[in-house]
């Protein structure tokens, strides 16, 4: 243990040989005293923002932090039912997660799904990110505030519908021929009936593991890009107007505003954005996927979940079996504990390399 000594918080007067309080230090010890006080009025006086705050809390604690309690079951054999308590049971430790690992009838599926939730989540990422930063610079440039507001409601609009209208929707034009799918009906009559993409086609694209994925990230890109590009259109916005009458003075066209004056504005809301997005990079959209798989009938059920067995589904298959809602869940648990990592490591590399992080 350190010693204090008086030198170290007393400021010491050689004149008089007494020792006194740095003024510094007594602005401090004032603020600390008066510290309470002014947080009790600050929440007195905005009592109505912090009430608002209320639902929120009850929200979480109920359904976020409340639930966490289960995940026990994780680490214990008794977890055999929904109906099931993770209070109950002998403790396995790992052997769920090992199970997951390596035992060949969990593995195998296990192996495949999280494969195909990474390729989804890639792809997602790849052309899902960049879209709506793409679609706020085009929404900048547009002058008129009639036409700009229309177009972003019509983009807007996408994230308002159900998940069960847009896969119908989805189901519709890219379905087989008893389904009256207009895009497939298109691609048959274009590329002829002898060719692979007619073959697909004539029971349905959205059935196909070979078009499953471009169809799956085609129709998330139409339901999110138009409401994700909220934040950055609002970080453009925000731009002073004077670095662009010194871009025009300097002779600098459009795309040498957007490069130099617009991206760098909103670098940090960029970064900030695209590390929440890799921590939800392995969440693909469980009930679009769910729906998409059981559209079809048994014959291109098969086909259509090779591509499609996500994490998410694995587990939600596993589950309804017995005896195997622990190994489900210490499944699901990878997932999420890879995704963390991810957020973890990608906030690590943003603060190094351009000195922005969430964190």
């Amino acid at each position: 243990m350190f010693k204090l000594k008086c030198d170290d918080f007393l400021t010491y007067d050689e004149e008089s040989g007494t020792y006194s309080v740095a003024p510094d230090q007594q602005v401090r010890d004032e603020v600390e005293k008066t510290r309470w006080k002014e947080i009790a009025f600050k929440l007195l006086t905005d009592w109505r923002l912090y009430l608002m705050l209320v639902p929120m809390l009850f929200v979480y604690i109920f359904w976020r932090y409340m639930p966490m309690y289960e995940l026990i079951g994780v680490f214990k054999d008794s977890v055999t039912s929904p109906t099931s308590s993770a209070a109950d049971g002998n403790w396995y430790g790992f052997k769920n997660f090992i199970d997951v690992f390596t035992y060949s009838s969990y593995s195998e599926d296990f192996w495949m799904a999280f494969r195909n939730t990474f390729i989804l989540a890639f792809y997602g990422l790849l052309f899902g990110f960049p879209f709506p930063i793409i679609l706020a610079l085009f929404f900048n440039e547009i002058r008129s505030n009639i036409v700009r507001s229309i177009a972003q409601v019509c983009v807007y609009l996408p994230k308002f519908m159900s998940i069960v209208v847009i896969t119908t929707l989805a189901i519709s034009l890219f379905g087989g021929k008893s389904e009256n799918g207009v895009i497939s009906q298109l691609l048959i009559s274009i590329c002829g009936e002898n060719s692979s993409i007619a073959s697909a086609a004539e029971t349905g694209l959205v059935y196909s593991a070979r078009y499953f994925r471009a169809i799956y990230i085609v129709t998330d890109l139409w339901e999110h890009a138009g409401y994700d590009s909220i934040v950055f259109f609002a970080a453009i916005i925000a731009v002073s107007p004077t670095s662009y009458e010194a871009a025009q003075i300097d002779g600098a066209g459009k795309m040498q505003q957007m490069r130099y004056i617009v991206i760098p504005s909103i670098l940090s809301t960029v970064v900030i954005m695209l590390i929440m997005k890799i921590g939800s990079l392995l969440n693909v959209s469980y009930e679009k996927i769910f729906l998409f798989v059981n559209a079809g009938n048994s014959n291109t059920y098969q086909a259509n979940s090779e591509s499609a067995l996500v994490v998410s589904i694995w587990a939600n298959g596993l589950s309804n079996s017995n005896n195997t809602l622990s190994v489900s869940m210490a499944g699901e648990m990878t997932n999420n504990l890879i995704g963390m990592l991810l957020v973890i490591g990608s906030n690590i590399i943003s603060r190094k390399a351009t000195d922005v992080s969430l964190y």
